[in-house]
């Protein structure tokens, strides 16, 4: 019978019950070699591409350089958990909520954080983590969320978060959206829908306005503001020029542009001398950071005020071309006014620094914290005081870079991180009358994400007949805010110190003076008496 068959050719309906075999017999072969072979992403997270994009507590496959700071961190989490659902010794059950960083865990040339960056940012971060579980009232897991290099996987993310908020240690809070982006605004108010407190640490773009969002940093606005005080002091001689980027995706490029015309244009002549270029974050084609043109046309008009729309890794560029452009004599100093988060590292290396000295170019910079003028830290006050004395403990590691703290990421991430903890501390001492332990251990009352915006809309700058005054407010490295749910801040914090860097130091002219205390945002609501 078996010859027979052999022999017989196929008809129509065996060649359909070979093939319909053979495809179960693939199916199953290659189910059994899926299974077999290592998941690339851990639990709560799925690949994008080359990324494992999503929500964990637990080790994230990131950058190579950041390894280490990725599993000290999970290691931290692991002891959080431990602490509650078995601690040894005898010891007492502490309870924990969930604050989750979401922002890139990877990087390339083009991408919206550097290596460099993004590990300086966790650092901060995790630095606050540590200090927050040090100190009495419940523990904090860190959460790393990934929402890929280029920003765009927010929607998983966004997905995961909101699915925590009810968990019996409860997600209170996000913080990160490193860029002011059409994807961070999305971001951002997908999780204003789902009413999740958000802390941007960085953002600086008026354009970055959503529900729950809250932003540390001060807006590009409230920075020109603190520059326009400084040009009270230096004006210089009106000649000025406006670098703006022209990437399109860039929100907070084209914002800048925007206002530094408003602040700027008509004294220093912006809208008759002004230049592009393309800047090195993003997709648009062509070749970026080309500044000869630009440098060109600065030298040609005199310009020796320079307004920078642009991000910081494109201004040392810039820098170079002005140097090097034999149309300018450098006879008369520049400055390049800019605004930011600190003083880049890219800024401030040996090659550029020596360039600008011989060039008589200084850097003037708004920014949303000095370190430079941190000194030794020894005597500074007890906000910046107290991260520099965790940041140091964490030791030295190699992606931080030579200068870690210049660029202000490791401070602003810090003080998100503390503005979320110190929220959520303050409810859970209302909730359980002012961290009294409850009756039975295994019902605990923890703050939700309701608890902590309704805290911080409320952790605000108190006007009293003897000044301003810092009840509930934040006493974070970068100086001492509040936050307030008044329509005219829009969640931006309210007398933030602004100061003003100058780079290098000792000015090129020698005749630079900085205003007599640095500006605080809003600081006319209380008469320029922040505390």
């Amino acid at each position: 019978m078996l010859d027979r068959l052999r022999n017989r050719a196929l008809g129509p309906a065996d060649k359909a019950v070979v093939l319909a075999v053979s495809v179960l017999l693939i199916a199953a072969v290659a189910f059994v070699v899926v299974r077999m072979l290592p998941e690339k992403c851990g639990d709560g997270l799925e690949s994008a591409g080359d990324e494992c994009v999503g929500v964990t507590a637990g080790v994230l496959e990131g950058d190579p350089e950041l390894s280490g700071l990725i599993r000290a961190v999970a290691d931290e989490n692991a002891r959080v958990e431990k602490g509650w659902k078995d601690p040894e010794n005898g010891e007492a059950r502490i309870p924990y909520v969930r604050i989750a960083l979401m922002m890139p865990f990877t990087s390339d040339a083009t991408s919206a954080m550097s290596t460099a960056q993004i590990a300086r940012s966790l650092a901060g971060a995790h630095v606050a983590q540590l200090r927050a579980n040090a100190q009495a009232g419940p523990r904090y897991e860190l959460l790393l969320a990934n929402d890929g290099k280029d920003l765009d996987q927010w929607q998983p993310v966004v997905d995961r978060l909101a699915a925590l908020v009810d968990d019996a240690s409860p997600l209170v809070g996000v913080f990160g959206l490193p860029s002011s982006t059409p994807d961070t605004f999305a971001a951002a108010e997908a999780l204003s829908a789902h009413q999740i407190p958000v802390i941007g640490p960085v953002l600086t773009s008026t354009t970055m306005l959503s529900g729950y969002l809250f932003k540390t940093s001060p807006s590009n606005d409230l920075q020109a503001r603190a520059l326009s005080a400084y040009l009270d002091e230096n004006p210089g001689e009106g000649t000025g020029f406006l670098v703006s980027d022209r990437r399109k995706q860039d929100t907070y490029s084209a914002d800048l542009r925007g206002v530094f015309m408003e602040h700027f244009g008509q004294k220093y002549g912006l809208k008759q001398r002004q230049g592009s270029y393309l800047g090195l974050t993003g997709e648009d084609e062509g070749v970026p950071q080309r500044f000869t043109g630009v440098a060109q046309s600065i030298c040609r008009t005199k310009a020796d005020t320079v307004f920078f729309a642009g991000r910081d890794h494109d201004l040392p560029h810039l820098v170079n071309r002005l140097a090097n452009e034999p149309s300018c004599d450098h006879t008369v100093p520049t400055r390049i006014l800019k605004v930011g988060i600190g003083m880049d590292p890219e800024s401030t290396v040996k090659d550029t620094t020596a360039e600008l000295r011989d060039s008589r170019i200084t850097l003037v910079g708004a920014a949303s914290v000095d370190t430079l003028s941190w000194g030794d830290g020894k005597d500074l006050p007890a906000g910046p005081k107290g991260f520099l004395d965790g940041f140091e403990k964490l030791g030295d590691e190699p992606a931080w870079g030579e200068k870690p703290l210049d660029d202000g990421y490791a401070v602003m991430y810090h003080d998100a991180f503390t503005v979320l903890a110190q929220a959520t501390d303050r409810a859970y001492d209302d909730i359980n009358g002012d961290g009294e332990p409850p009756a039975d251990e295994d019902t605990v009352d923890l703050p939700n994400h309701d608890d902590v915006y309704n805290t911080l809309i409320n952790m605000n700058i108190l006007g009293t007949d003897s000044g301003a005054s810092c009840v509930n407010c934040v006493r974070g490295a970068s100086g001492t805010f509040g936050f307030d749910d008044s329509p005219d801040t829009r969640k931006w914090a309210v007398c933030k110190p602004v100061p003003v860097i100058e780079y290098p130091a000792a000015p090129a002219a020698g005749t630079a003076k900085k205003p007599g205390r640095d500006y605080r945002t809003y600081e006319d609501v209380f008469n320029g008496a922040c505390p």
